[in-house]
């Protein structure tokens, strides 16, 4: 797997809205910034804040462009990024959107996300 190609695996763990999809791509001591403010420490507090984002978006559409490499070395890759998301939330249209920062480690041969930072759009 290619740090690009992780990122084509994560879309499509996130859009799956299955923990089980997303666990593997994610480093024991992950670290998970939201654009809320809250950040989320460890494999069981990520999964936490993941489980609970799932069952409260449904029919979530999460879309990561502009993706830009600042580094990509044999054991770490770190990527910026434009996301933007929309899903119903009670019954309710709900989006956002904004710039996100990455940080990838190799274990074992696999790309792993070790760190993401979600941050509010500009406008926002």
């Amino acid at each position: 797997m290619t740090p690009s190609q992780f990122i084509t695996d994560y879309k499509a763990a996130l859009a799956s809205q299955q923990w089980q999809q997303v666990e593997p791509l994610m480093h024991t001591n992950v670290c998970v910034t939201f654009s809320n403010g809250t950040v989320h420490k460890g494999l069981a507090q990520v999964k936490e804040a993941y489980q609970r984002n799932f069952a409260a978006i449904k029919n979530e559409d999460y879309l990561m462009t502009d993706v830009h490499w600042i580094l990509t070395t044999h054991s770490t890759a770190i990527y910026l990024f434009n996301f933007s998301w929309r899903g119903v939330i009670n019954g309710q249209q709900a989006s956002g959107a904004g710039h996100g920062t990455a940080v990838l480690v190799q274990e074992d041969g696999t790309w792993k996300m070790i760190a993401e930072h979600l941050g509010r759009a500009a406008n926002s």
